[in-house]
């Protein structure tokens, strides 16, 4: 018994040398806080999915009588110019709220939430992400044309900082906070909590880590919970039993892909090319709204299914139950909507439109597909549901949860070898004309290069005021800026400061204030380099850990 009990204690000694070490790094990640939050988050998140869905669906009643998704079947009672009235009165409304509550700029979405991520010392004011998520709600109940997810995520990320200050937490865990109520009202607003997560780590993250995992999940998890509870335990959209009829059908999927990367690439042109003319018109930002919800209500006097969100046109083409040309039509109404929509600065997301321009080009593909080879093509439906994934996918650059969020809105798991082929290929050969993801592309126009690796990214944002030494106390700080002697200003980046160095061939640089042109520091090299290195290093940490 004496040598059972010595040897029970070694045993324990060793479990306890062993798993001490892990603890403390389980603890030094925040890891049992972060739990706790994503609970709070995960609740947070549910309801604020609900919530916005509630919000779009009483700004409908206004204008249609019901808060039901079925826009085009309510529309059937009502005279032929009604559906010019509720984008056109939307505007208005939306106008009026961007004249008196909001500065001249653009409602929130996941682009923004992305920034907030990369930007640590940037300010997020939770009134303006209020009043954006307000006007998200007029725009789509009132019948513009865009997304109810961007909004929302944006929502999340004022409720996610709220968390982030009042528990004081790290910048890695402030980034994990915000992921885990992205992935909360996306697991909320599609009933997809797998999806949820992957997208919060693909798109908001940029990268997968285990750190981020439970936390993400227990978030997910619970918002689903509630919006299940809610809305009920059916999938975004229902459809048939569709199966893959033959192997000798799989070129047919890579031509599916193929298209869905041309249609990908017209729906980000279109939206670049509106903001583009948008920040060169002189109209002021509080009409603008009204002028795109009259242009998006003369389009749906011709075609009322651009209208809104646009999820009962997208399950009759997931049906198989929609015309050709149609279809058609409604890729470039669809796609001329959205952009006039959130280019005139209402609110809206594109994760919705992709979805149905992807649902429109496969049921079309697949209309030709069946008549051109009857004996091995499958259902139109099963082409729309792939289009719908592969074209979603190349616009928000997240194939993997696009993928994994088409099993879970539709319930189908049967053709997961076509659609992960039509996704590949539409990604790739849209990552290949475009360069990036239309989320990058928006940041990319802003001056935040996030696809070009860490190492960018700090050298970007680091400044010099950030590893600078403050001079002696006996040191003149007299500084004439009209010598040849180069100098920095605390505001320069990493890497100019790098530049500067390598350009003189100095290991010390004199960092001189640029109002005053008083000296207020020196920088070296070593201190630039070490400073470089640390962020480096913390981001492969935060990336593995």
């Amino acid at each position: 018994m004496v040598h059972l009990g010595k040897t029970t204690r070694q045993v324990i000694g060793v479990m306890r040398r062993w798993v001490r070490p892990h603890l403390a790094g389980f603890l030094m990640l925040h890891q049992p806080r972060l739990w706790a939050l994503a609970v709070g988050l995960g609740l947070a998140g549910g309801l604020l999915g609900i919530a916005f869905r509630l919000a779009i669906g009483l700004a409908q009643s206004v204008w249609l009588g019901t808060a039901s998704e079925n826009v085009v079947t309510a529309l059937a009672g009502f005279p032929w110019w009604w559906p010019a009235v509720g984008p056109l009165g939307g505007g208005i409304v939306v106008g009026v709220i961007l004249y008196f509550w909001r500065p001249p700029g653009r409602s929130g979405g996941v682009a923004d939430v992305i920034e907030l991520r990369a930007r640590e010392q940037e300010t997020f004011s939770t009134k303006d992400a209020i009043i954006a998520t307000a006007i998200s709600a007029i725009t789509l109940g009132s019948g513009g044309s865009a997304g109810r997810e961007g909004p929302v995520v944006y929502a999340a990320a004022a409720v996610s900082r709220i968390f982030a200050r009042t528990f004081n937490l790290s910048a890695a865990a402030r980034r994990i906070v915000l992921a885990c109520g992205v992935a909360a009202v996306i697991s909320s607003s599609f009933n997809a909590p797998i999806a949820g997560v992957l997208f919060a780590h693909e798109v908001i993250l940029g990268h997968f880590a285990m750190s981020a995992f439970v936390p993400l999940v227990i978030g997910s998890v619970i918002a689903a919970v509630i919006s299940r509870a809610w809305f009920g335990e059916a999938p975004a959209f229902i459809i048939g039993d569709y199966q893959i009829t033959s192997y000798f059908e799989i070129p047919a999927f890579a031509l599916l892909g193929i298209t869905c990367a041309v249609v990908a690439i017209l729906f980000q042109t279109a939206l670049i090319g509106g903001d583009w003319l948008s920040k060169r018109t002189s109209l002021p930002i509080w009409i603008r709204p009204a002028i795109g919800g009259l242009l998006v209500g003369v389009i749906a006097l011709g075609f009322p299914h651009v209208l809104g969100v646009g999820y009962e046109a997208t399950t009759i083409a997931l049906a198989g139950s929609m015309d050709l040309w149609l279809m058609v039509a409604l890729i470039f109404g669809k796609t001329v909507a959205t952009a006039i929509t959130l280019s005139s600065r209402a609110g809206g997301g594109v994760v919705s439109p992709t979805l149905y321009l992807g649902a429109m080009t496969g049921g079309a593909f697949g209309i030709i597909a069946t008549s051109v080879f009857p004996q091995y093509a499958s259902s139109v439906g099963l082409y729309a549901v792939i289009g719908m994934g592969a074209v979603a996918a190349a616009v928000l650059g997240a194939p993997i949860s696009t993928a994994v969020m088409i099993f879970e809105l539709t319930g189908g798991f049967a053709f997961s070898l076509a659609l992960l082929l039509a996704v590949a290929l539409s990604t790739g050969l849209c990552q290949a004309v475009m360069g990036r993801s239309f989320f990058h592309w928006q940041l990319y126009t802003r001056g935040l290069v996030l696809d070009e690796g860490p190492h960018k990214h700090a050298a970007r944002f680091i400044r010099v005021r950030d590893f600078m030494i403050p001079p002696t106390e006996d040191e003149d700080r007299d500084f004439d800026t009209t010598r040849d002697t180069p100098f920095l200003r605390p505001r320069d980046t990493l890497e100019a400061a790098l530049k500067a160095f390598d350009t003189t061939s100095r290991s010390r640089l004199p960092v001189v204030d640029a109002k005053t042109g008083q000296l207020v520091g020196h920088a070296h090299h070593v201190d630039a380099l070490a400073r470089f290195n640390k962020a480096l290093v913390a981001y492969s940490r935060e990336e593995h850990s």
